[in-house]
């Protein structure tokens, strides 16, 4: 049977990322907002009203100073930020999953089975997924009338 893990407080996940080192730091001008940092790779937690812990920015590279985002290109992943964009290589991969596992071990969130197979993007950018978004797509064959199907 399944267990259920217990939901910490954000001063209880502070504590947790500290013990397991974690870089820890106050954002400027925001009260109740930690910027976290360990394997290279960044995310920002802040004070929920109910006081858990609720991520803020999500976990991502750190390219350039900036939290980049995972992009999957069909044939490339990619790192993206607002200014550049790198192929997120098998040790970005592996340091960003890291960092995730241990991110919901620290706020006692459930670790998915598909998200533990491996990285989770933030985008698909597929060629072949162009216009479905919109509902757009080209007619099926039987969808056609009879006199254009050949």
């Amino acid at each position: 049977m399944a267990r259920k893990k217990k939901s910490r407080s954000y001063d209880e996940a502070v504590q947790w990322l500290r013990e397991h080192s974690f870089d820890v730091l106050e954002a400027p001008g925001t009260p109740g907002r930690l910027f976290l940092k360990k394997y290279g790779v960044s995310a920002a937690i802040e004070k929920a009203p109910d006081r858990s812990a609720k991520v803020f920015a999500y976990p991502g590279y750190l390219v350039g100073g900036e939290i980049a985002r995972l992009i999957d290109q069909g044939y490339q992943k990619v790192l993206r930020t607002s200014h550049t964009e790198v192929p997120a290589t098998a040790n970005h991969l592996l340091a960003i999953h890291s960092f995730s596992e241990e991110l919901k071990e620290a706020l006692g969130r459930p670790s998915l089975y598909n998200e533990s197979l491996g990285t989770v993007n933030d985008d698909c950018l597929y060629d072949r997924m162009k216009g479905r978004e919109t509902g757009e797509r080209k007619p099926r064959p039987w969808e056609l009338p009879a006199r254009k199907r050949a």
